[in-house]
Order: structure tokens, then sequence, then C-alpha cells
């Protein structure tokens, strides 16, 4: 094979290495374990500024996940911080949950249908966390204003009154709360069959004078979180301000401190890989949101919100102000719906589809399409994998068939080498006149390699980001496509009571890749330099390692691809009369 094409080939294959190993060999390090300090200062309610109407304030609350928090001599668990509050209980299609009376905050959020562990059925995923724990993280609503006093207007600590009844798709409830100079505040907190509430404030004025206030919603989660730490996926605080995407890293957030822009429509939110909190204004109304970051003590607190505009409510009078929030799964067709049906604009941007978004969204329909079909998410990963070879037909035969010429004529060549081994330059011509004698092109299967590449990693991300193929299973051993093949050679794959370290978790899916790699090695055109031999010999032998931590739904459909191009290679050589 021509010097050139096989530099190519290398570097192709070198960047794949390095686009998909360096963050699977040094994913970015986890935040170190938080504590809370019991002394630790609470954010005060936003307070009104010379210039107007203040924002609301620096973050309050923490990452989901701890369990306790140190208290005198003893901790408060989640359970105990529910049981000790007067709450209204939450109970719709997909949630459970509840909201507390204090402060009137959504923060008691768990998916009915999402375990934390494949087979933990009575381990439900949590969203939404309440305050006073680590791994506090909630969305409050309230007003803010010029000239009040505290205790005036509805606050973190404001004591509302429930109409009664659990909250459910069809049953909304009404918060109520009179701070008894004139003013009424109620709050009516509905809930559809899926992840989104609708949050409706309203203020009454009784009092003589007109007051002026603006609404406003934060998000807040107080630490930060471990994060998976791979490049193409964007966990941090995101939203979409005047239908543009805005994505923050927790340390970039750390830099700047604050992040402020206008918008009319859109939304602002946390995102972890699979679960979304955001918080959804009027979409025809002019908000002005942030991303906070503030330090107390040791604790990284962070804050998503947006400030409506203000609002004149006459004496007599009343006016109110509705927003949503999202406590949820990512589920790429319900985000559809509600950028499509329900006008939050570009809300299936929370799913990180990358730089290929115009490829990676339709193969994740198309695969989509293929489970319903099929049953199984790991079979239309099978089906998906031929209609993409079948698109790629033409150009892959072109290049196979290249191939299949080169190899017809490596006895030629190594004697051409032989012959000219001390000559590079008239090496290289006599290669060049034999190759248009016989009509072979060495860089005829470049193209098809590079056109691949952009697919294979819009698959990869689909199989990657998507909650759809989280804990869904295949066949056999496989229970999660979306995890490691979780066998390993090394200890007989379970006959040996022995669990190796994690590098050497080499399954029998990624032996089967790798194999499948050797043999179509086998079929290509032996290099013939020495040095490029063995790098080819043992690239197999890397990617195998590479690539069993990966999920196993991509290493199913690697191996797949492979034995496709296995068997069409082979035709074409057997048809070309090729050894």
């Amino acid at each position: 094979m021509d010097h050139d094409y096989r530099n190519l080939i290398m570097a192709i294959a070198l960047s794949g290495l390095i686009l998909l190993g360096w963050q699977a060999m040094f994913p970015t390090p986890s935040a170190p374990p938080q504590t809370v300090s019991e002394t630790a200062s609470p954010i005060t309610a936003p307070q009104p500024t010379d210039g107007g109407v203040s924002v609301p304030g620096a973050p309050d609350v923490a990452v989901p996940g701890g369990s306790a928090i140190p208290n005198e001599d003893k901790t408060v668990s989640v359970d105990n911080l529910l049981n000790g509050s007067a709450r209204v209980s939450i109970n719709s299609n997909n949630i459970k949950g509840s909201i507390s009376l204090k402060g009137g905050r959504i923060d008691d959020v768990v998916l009915k249908n999402y375990n934390v562990e494949l087979h933990e059925e009575n381990n439900k995923v949590r969203v939404l966390s309440p305050k006073g724990q680590i791994g506090s993280y909630f969305a409050e609503y309230g007003w803010v204003g010029k000239g009040f006093a505290n205790g005036e207007l509805p606050g973190a600590d404001t004591k509302w009154q429930s109409d009664g009844g659990v909250l459910s798709e069809t049953n909304p409830v009404t918060l109520s709360w009179d701070n008894g100079q004139g003013l009424k505040f109620s709050r009516t907190i509905a809930v559809d069959k899926d992840y989104m509430f609708t949050v409706t404030q309203t203020v009454e004025n009784n009092s003589p004078k007109p007051i002026a206030l603006n609404a406003y919603a934060l998000l807040s989660r107080w630490g930060t979180p471990e994060v998976t730490g791979y490049f193409i996926l964007h966990e941090g605080l995101l939203g979409v301000l005047d239908d543009t995407l805005t994505e923050i890293d927790y340390s970039d957030l750390i830099d700047t401190k604050i992040s402020e822009a206008p918008t009319t429509g859109g939304w602002v939110g946390i995102t972890d890989k699979y679960w979304l909190a955001a918080i959804v204004p009027d979409q025809k109304t002019p908000v002005n949101t942030r991303f906070v970051h503030r330090k107390d003590g040791e604790i990284d607190k962070y804050q998503a919100d947006f400030l409506g505009p203000q609002l004149v409510i006459q004496p007599g009078s009343s006016t109110s102000s509705q927003s949503r929030l999202f406590a949820g799964a990512k589920e790429v067709i319900l985000l559809d719906r509600y950028t499509d049906k329900e006008g939050v604009a570009r809300f299936d941007l929370a799913v990180d589809f990358g730089w290929f978004y115009f490829m990676t969204k339709p193969i994740f329909y198309a695969l989509n399409f293929f489970h319903s079909a099929l049953g199984n998410f790991g079979l239309g990963i099978l089906l998906l994998t031929v209609m993409i070879k079948l698109a790629f037909f033409p150009l892959a035969n072109k290049s196979y068939k290249a191939m299949a010429k080169m190899r017809e004529l490596q006895p030629e060549i190594k004697v051409l080498q032989e012959r000219y081994k001390e000559d590079k330059t008239q090496l290289n011509q006599q290669m060049m006149a034999l190759y248009k004698k016989k009509g072979a092109n060495p860089a005829a299967g470049c193209l098809p390699i590079v056109v691949q590449i952009p697919v294979f990693f819009a698959l990869y991300k689909v199989l990657f980001v998507t909650i759809e193929m989280r804990h869904a299973p295949f066949y056999g051993w496989i229970h999660d496509l979306s995890a490691p093949d979780p066998t390993t050679i090394f200890n007989l794959f379970g006959l040996i009571p022995f669990t190796p370290p994690s590098f050497l978790m080499i399954g029998v899916w990624p032996l089967l890749m790798g194999i499948s790699m050797w043999a179509q090695q086998k079929l290509n055109p032996q290099p013939t330099d020495p040095i490029q031999a063995k790098v080819f010999m043992f690239l197999p032998i890397f990617f195998t390692f590479l690539l069993a931590p990966f999920p196993a739904g991509l290493v199913i459909y690697w191996a797949w691809n492979n034995s496709l191009s296995i068997l069409q290679q082979w035709t074409i050589m057997k048809r070309m009369g090729v050894k």
C-alpha cells in the first residue's frame, strides 16, 4: 500500500484514539466530598437597590445525592426533613414527592419510573431535595419590590397555607399567605402527567396605595456535584436565551461568578447527564436571567434564576405571573413535545446532541423507531447499523475494490521495494507507474472512511447521552446497553470468584469487537513497512482495552459493523479473484 495512504489511515486511527481515549483514560476529577457547616449563614431574601428592584439573591442550596448533615449529635436524613415539616403531597403519573409549606418551595421530586441502579426497585431517582441536608436542591418563587420591609413580601421562611388535597395532574393546589398589611399572595401549582409544573403567582392589593413588584423564580444547588467528566457531555448550568443555547460549566462559573442576560422566550436550568431541573418564564414576556456562583465557607453555591418585568397593582386589583418548572428525565420525545406543542423555545437542546446535531437527532429517532418495532434497543442498533451500511454501500464498495486491487499488487510492490530500497525517489516513481498501469488508486479507500467518522461519533453521542439507552437490556448478560460489558476474561467470565481491577474488565463483546477488527485487517493490504505492520497489529488489542469501559451498545455496534464490513470486503475480493 502507498506510504501516504498508510499515513492517512494511521492519522485517522490516531485521531480516533485521541478523541475517544483521552476522556476515557483521563476523566475530569470529580469534586471532593462536601461537608456542610451547621453555622453556615443562609441567604437573605432579595433586596431592592437604589437603581430599582434587584434580581434574586445568592444561592441557597446543594447538590442532590447526600443523605445526611451533621446536626449536633445526630444526622438529619431526607426522610426526617420531610417528616419534620408541613407539606403538600405530590402524586402524579411519573413523579411523587411534596411541596414545603415553609417558603412554598418545590423541593421533593422523585421519579417513579427510574431506578438509581438497574435492579433497585425501591431506590428511585431523586431530582429535587429539601433544604437542610447535604444534597439540597430546589425551586423557589416569589416577589421583590422597592420600599418593602422584611416580612412584607413572602420569603424563604414564609409559612403558607394550603387549600388541602394532593397535587396531581387532575388536581392543582393553591398556597396562600396574607402579609396583614393589605396584600394577599397566592401560588397555584399544577403538574402535568410528565415532569412539568405550572406555577401561577397572584398578588391581591387591598391596601390604599399602588404597589410595584417583580416576580422571580430560581433554582439553587449547594455544592459541586460529581460529573461524568467526558468532554462530549455538558453537565452544569445551561439555558436558551433569545433562541441561543448557553452552557456554563461549574468550574467556569466559579471563575466568572455571575453571567447575566435578558431574553424573551427560552429557559434556564441545571443539568446532569440524564436529569434536568429548569425554570421556564412566560415565553412572550421579557425577563432578566442570571447564572450565579458564590462561595460560602467551603461550599460552592450555584443558582439559575430569572426576574420578570415590573408589575404595578392598583388598590382593589390583582395581578398574576405564570411560569413553569421542569424537574425530571431528559426524554427526547418529551422535550420535543414541549418545544413543538407547548412553545418552550428549543427545549430539546437540554439533551447534549453536540456538533453533529443534524445527524445525531435523526439517528436517535431511527433507533427509537426500530426499538418500538423490535422491542429491543440492541436489535435496533443492529438494524440501524445495517441501514447505515446500505447508505454508504456505493462508497464502501469503491473503497473495498481499491483495497482488493492494492492487495493484488502487493507481490509486485514488494519486488519494487527490494529493487529500489536505497532510492526512495525512484521507488515512488516506479510505484506510481505501476498504479497507473494497473488502474489502481491507493487513495480511493480514504473517502468512505472519512465520511463515516461523523456517523460513528453521532451514533456514539446518541448511545452515550440519551436516557432511552439507560438500563435498556439486550440479550444474555447485557442488561444495560448504556453500561460496559460486565464480564471479563480475567476471571474466566465469572467462573473464578475474583473481581479484576477496572482496566482488566475485558468482556465478551469487547473481545468480539477486537477479533472482528483483527479479521478485517487481515483482509486489507498488509503494510510493507515493518514499523507500520507492528502498529497495525497492535491496534485491535489497543482498541479492545480502550473500548471495554465504553457503553456495551457502542461496542456491539462496532463489532457488528466490522462483521458486515468483513462480509462485504470478502465478497468483493472473491469476485475480483483476489486471495
